[in-house]
Order: structure tokens, then sequence, then C-alpha cells
């Protein structure tokens, strides 16, 4: 057999999965050419195998086809990659040295799991273009780290799989340009993508399944997450320019979960901004979708279902746009519907809601809630077997409700209502919609109607 020297059995590697061939991996990163050729086998490691770019230069770490393991035995991630640039994903801000020497760090075929409770799989720091494809990455804390600085990411093809942490976690990272897509990311415990602490943008997340991110399969107490979790309240945090679309979203309930979750400051002048969420399918857990402090975001063509509270809660946000969405529940014990609360400037068009149960929601939720909204737009959404009502609207201003249709066969049999107005309210309007149900307009509410069937 012709021995590459990239090769790091051509450096004493066993990969038996018993001894330690943490010495003969940092001897073939040493004096190898660069690509750490690992083939079929388990090579269990003790330490963190650091790689400094600027020393190394180029570098590849490449499993055969997805036959070879590392499992790390210690404390920290089995491969820690650390460049040194700190400009932008701008050509003009990179030095020299970072084209020469560390451009595109790429790891691919590879398995990496762990035998430590605090073991970790891979985390990258100041890389300019890291490339991960066919990664298959489970049974250790967090999955890929994010941290301090890196440009221009791409996670594609990859599993990142029942894992006790985060899957893929961007943590405390300035980081412009990274694309996730086509990716298996479910069974961690503290969430799928997760950001804290960081200033993102262009961030894409496309054509995943991320699934099941919480705390169930571990049988640990609930901590609170999501498949999607985004946390911008910390000093100088920000994350905008994203697109979350065509991906499954789904997990099972638990206890303060979401399917997607991006929780701003709304005192800040840092709110999430600049997102589009669309086509997916999202659902199964206690929020579907819950969005504070948050503007400028639109929600768009998903079908988000059965959920413990509510589709989507948006709370002390503005500019939020729901369109050409459908909420639904498919099991009785669930709930569907969308909470709006302080928040303004939103608006909701051509969505379809319905609940499907006969019985009527056990949490008593109507399908649109609106608390101390101030100019809310519901235009041509369609509200079926609303209970107890279709729209429900308290202490709100500037509510415009046009060409909708209120109705429903079980609506109708269970004589429930179709539009609720409560509170103090001003200059509120209800045109040209089609109504089965009662209305309770509260005079103080201030609504005016015309043109209703």
């Amino acid at each position: 057999m012709i021995w590459s020297m990239s090769n790091v059995r051509n450096f004493g590697a066993v990969g038996d999965g018993v001894s330690d061939d943490t010495d003969a991996i940092r001897h073939a990163l040493a004096d190898s050419d660069g690509m750490l050729e690992f083939p079929r086998g388990n090579y269990l490691i003790s330490e963190t195998v650091e790689i400094r770019l600027d020393e190394t230069g180029r570098l590849g770490i490449d499993g055969s086809d997805g036959t070879a393991t590392v499992i790390m035995s210690g404390e920290g991630p089995a491969f820690r990659i650390i460049g040194t640039h700190g400009g932008t994903g701008d050509p003009s801000s990179s030095k020299p040295n970072i084209w020469e020497r560390q451009r595109m760090p790429t790891i691919r075929n590879i398995e990496i799991t762990g035998s430590h409770a605090n073991a970790d799989g891979i985390e990258l720091i100041e890389t300019m273009q890291a490339t991960f494809s066919g990664v298959l990455i489970r049974q250790v804390r967090h999955g890929i780290r994010l941290h301090k600085r890196n440009r221009n990411v791409l996670i594609n093809d990859s599993h990142i799989y029942h894992n006790t942490g985060v899957g893929i976690f961007l943590d405390a990272v300035n980081l412009h340009q990274i694309n996730i897509c086509g990716n298996h990311i479910s069974y961690n415990r503290l969430g799928g993508i997760r950001i804290e602490g960081s200033e993102v943008r262009n961030l894409q997340i496309t054509g995943n399944d991320i699934e099941y991110n919480n705390h169930k399969t571990f049988g640990v107490e609930p901590e609170i997450t999501a498949e999607i979790y985004i946390d911008t309240t910390a000093e100088r945090a920000s994350v905008g320019e994203v697109t979350v679309a065509s991906n499954t979203i789904q997990a099972t309930p638990s206890e303060g979960g979401c399917n997607i979750r991006i929780k701003g400051d709304p005192g800040s002048e840092r709110l999430p901004e600049l997102w589009t969420i669309t086509g997916n399918i999202i659902g199964n857990q206690v929020n579907s979708v819950h969005l504070t402090g948050c503007y400028g975001i639109a929600l768009s063509g998903n079908t988000i279902y059965s959920s413990v509270n509510r589709n989507v809660l948006i709370e002390e946000s503005s500019h939020i746009n729901l369109s050409g969405n459908i909420f639904r529940r498919h099991t009785p014990k669930l709930h569907t519907g969308v909470r709006i609360v302080n928040s303004t400037d939103c608006l909701l068009s051509a969505c379809s809601f319905q609940d499907e149960s006969s019985e009527g929601q056990a949490n008593g939720a109507s399908l649109l809630e609106l608390s101390n909204c101030r100019r809310i737009n519901v235009q041509g959404c369609q509200f079926i077997d609303g209970a107890p009502y279709g729209v429900d609207a308290e202490n709100c201003s500037e509510v415009n409700v046009n060409g909708c249709t209120f109705g429903g066969e079980l609506s109708e049999k269970r004589g429930e209502g179709s539009l609720r107005f409560r509170g103090q309210g001003e200059r509120n309007l209800l045109t040209a919609s089609t109504v089965v149900g009662k209305m309770d307009l509260a005079a103080e509410s201030n609504v005016t109607t015309a043109n209703l069937i």
C-alpha cells in the first residue's frame, strides 16, 4: 500500500479506538503537507488538536468518505482551528498571509464523537472561508462553535446530531457571511442553531431539517431553547440580514420551548431586523415562532401548526409582516393562533387561520389576539371556526380589518363569535368582510363598521 505523507497513520496513529492518537495527529499536523487524511478507523484523542493556520499553512481534514471517526475523550473541542483574520469579508481588508496560508480550512467526510461530558466537536476562531461538508458530529457538547471572529463560513450537507449542548453555536462572535444549508440538525439539548452575545450579518439557513432540539431525549430538566434560538440582549449584540427558508423546523413540546425564538431588548437601538422567514414547515412546540423586541421581519408562505400556546407570539415589536401563512392545528391536544402584544405597525395579509377541533381550543384562545397594539392591518385573511372569536382585540387603536372572512361550520354550530373589541381604543375600522357569528364591539373601543355581509 502506498501511504500519502498526510495520512495520519504514517505518523504513528493506530485508529483502533483504544490507543491514544493525539501525539501522532499532532505530529502529522506539524510535518505533513497540510492535509490530514484519516483512513478508515476510530482515532482516540485525549486533548484538543489545535491548528494555527499561520503556522501550518492551508489545511484540510478528510475522513475517507465518512469511514473515519475521531473520538474526543478529553475536555474541549476535538479540533480548534485558529486563524488571524481581523478584517471583514471585503477583499481589501484581508492581509496577504490570509490568502497564502489560511484561506478556506476544509473539514469533510469525517465523524467526530465524544466520550467526555465537556467534549466539543470543532471550534473556529478568526478564520476566513471555513468550509464543512459531509461531517457528522454527535454525542459531544457543542457540535460546531464559532467564537470571537470569523468570516464567510459554509456548513453544508452535514449531520449535527444528539449533542448535549448546541448543534451550531455562534458564541460571542463577530461573523458576517455564513451559509447553513442542507443539513440535519437534531436532538441537540440546548438548541439546533443558537446565537448569543454576537454581531452577525448575512446569515442564510436554508433547506435544513432542524428538529427535536430540546431536553426530552436526554431525560434532564428542561432549559429554555429552540430549534433556532437568537438572543441579542447582550450589550452590542445584534443579528440582522437573515434568511430562514425551505426548512422543516419542528419538535416535541418542551417547557419554554420554541421552534424559532428571536429575542431582542425592546429598549435597545440594535434590534433584530432585516429578517425573512419563508417557505418553512414550523410547529409542535410551546410557541412555534416567538418574537420579542424585533423590527422589520417578514414571515411569509409558511405552514405553522399545532402549538401548546401559539403558532406565533409577538411582543414589543414593530414592522412585522405576516403574509400568506397557514395557521392550523392537526390534533385536539394542541392549539393554533397568533397573539400580538404591545406592538405597532404590523401587517397580516392573506393568512388562513383554522381551529379544526369540534371542541374548540382548550386554552380559550381566539385565532388572532391583539393586546395594547397600534396600527395593525389585517387584510384578506380567513378566520375559520374561531373559539371564542376569530379576532379578539383589547386596548387597541388604528386596527384596520378589511376584506376578511369569519365563520365556519364548527363556529356556527358552537354559537361562537367572529370579532371582539374591548377596552379603550380609537380609530378602529372593520370593513368589507363576511361575518358569520356575533360581534362584540365595546363602545369605548371606537370601532367603525361598513359593508359587512
